[in-house]
This record gives structure tokens, sequence and C-alpha cells, in this order.
């Protein structure tokens, strides 16, 4: 029995001086793990990528506003109103006749500024060619025919407009404008009808009223529809080679004007 607790009591002193050696040795020895610095986190470098004219980027400006320049493609139709006509032949009124001029279709340029956010300036560009004719009256039963074709023209007839844009940086803006047109008449050509040979028109002019709508598509691509109301009258001779023979008319022409086409903000 002495000698068990002689052996115990040796075994613990054994213990007693070997535990502080352990720890010691555990917490000598760091480890790398738990002891490494810690390294800030890298941020991924992200290509710088081309915006492409047909895409919508972070910094493609939205809508349109003061600075912004646009050229317009469009497709137009000119309906002339001719809501007042008046036929003379050699002085004399012919009663009841009246003028009719044909509608056209033809493409369109507008440049377009913005001189601030909400006020832009305008100007269109095209050429349509007409028929004109002389229909009903007094001039029917000299020819015994209900239409008389007199001829055809061209018309340049060049518009200037202020517009208000009512959501200057929106993607859809309406707009409302006032103007002026100024029309030229050129390439005329009589038909031959009653011998009349010769066929000319004289410089006029008149305001004009519009409404329509911007609505950006993609990137600096905008589709436009616009409706304009122009108040023009025209004044036109013809007569024969032997100049016995002078038929005058004036037209109130007052053409509706329709576009709908594409445009590209610089």
């Amino acid at each position: 029995m002495k000698n068990i607790r002689k052996f115990a009591m040796s075994a613990a002193l054994g213990a007693a001086t070997l535990a502080p050696v352990a720890v010691h040795a555990q917490t000598a020895t760091p480890s790398t793990y738990v002891n490494a610095p810690i390294a800030n986190p890298v941020a991924v470098a992200q290509p710088k990528g081309h915006c492409g004219i047909f895409q919508t980027c972070s910094t493609t400006k939205i809508g349109l506003g003061r600075g912004d320049f646009m050229i317009r493609l469009s497709a137009v139709g000119v309906l002339p109103e001719d809501r007042d006509s008046k036929v003379w032949a050699n002085g004399t009124a012919l009663s009841g006749t009246r003028v009719k001029t044909t509608d056209q279709v033809m493409p369109e340029l507008t440049f377009e500024y913005f001189v601030t956010d909400n006020i832009s300036l305008d100007l269109i560009a095209t050429s349509t060619r007409h028929e004109v004719q002389a229909n009903g009256g007094a001039l029917s039963q000299m020819t015994g025919n209900s239409k008389t074709d007199v001829g055809s023209a061209w018309v340049l007839p060049p518009t200037v407009t202020v517009a208000w844009h009512f959501r200057p940086h929106k993607r859809l803006n309406p707009y409302v404008g006032v103007g002026g047109t100024f029309m030229w008449f050129h390439n005329m050509n009589a038909s031959g009808a009653l011998g009349l040979s010769k066929l000319n028109s004289g410089f006029t002019g008149g305001p004009s009223i519009n409404a329509g709508v911007d609505y950006q598509l993609v990137g600096n691509w905008f589709f436009n529809f616009d409706v304009k109301q122009m108040f023009v009258r025209m004044h036109a001779w013809a007569e024969n080679s032997s100049e016995s023979l002078k038929v005058k008319a004036h037209d109130s022409l007052d053409p509706t004007v329709v576009s709908a086409g594409i445009a590209y903000r610089f």
C-alpha cells in the first residue's frame, strides 16, 4: 500500500513538472494561419468597352436639351387643301371654276438645334412635284370636260419653325411650334390644253403651325412624327404661244404636311 501511494505521488509530481513545458511549447510556436496579416481585397479590373452607335450606354444622354443638334430624314406627305380658288381668262372671271392640286409623297431632310432645353429651331428642306387641274364651272362649259389638265410644277417650300418641347431630357418629348413657309415654284410645264404652252407662278409664303413628338429609340437615335399646317396662296398664269389667251389663277394651297422619320443627335 505504501508503495502504491509513493508511485501515485511520483506520477503526479512528474505531470506537474511537464505541464508548463507543454503549455509553453504550444504558445512558443505561433500558427502561421492565425497570425498571418489579412490582405485588402483587390478589385477586379473591368474592361473599358466602346459604346456602339446603336447602343444605349451609361454615358448616353437621355432625351433632348440645350445644345443638341439633330439631322432627320423623313417621308413627308404634302396634301394641298385648295380651300379657295379663282380663275380668269383674258381678265374675265370663270364662274365656278376651281383649281385642284394633287397630293405628293417625297423624302424630307430636317435640321434642328436646341437653343434651350425647351426651345428649338428647325429647317425643313424638300421639293415635291404636283399636277394642277382646273375643274368645273364656266371652263367645263367651254371645253366640254369636267377636268382640264393645266400642267405640273415642282415646289420648294423651306420652312423655319420655333418649337416648344414639353419634356426635355425625357425619352418621349411632345412639342408645338410656329413658323414661316416660303415657296418657290420651279420646272413648271404647261399641258397644252386650250393651246396654253407657257406656265408660270410667283414666289409666295405664309405662316405655319405644327405639332409633333420625338421618341428616343436607342443611343442617339430618335423617331419623329410631325404635322404642319401651312397657310400659303399660289398665284399662277398660263398663256398660249401667240399670247392671245391668258389664264390667271389664285389658289389658297394651304397644304397639310405630315412626316415621319428617323433622327440622329450629334
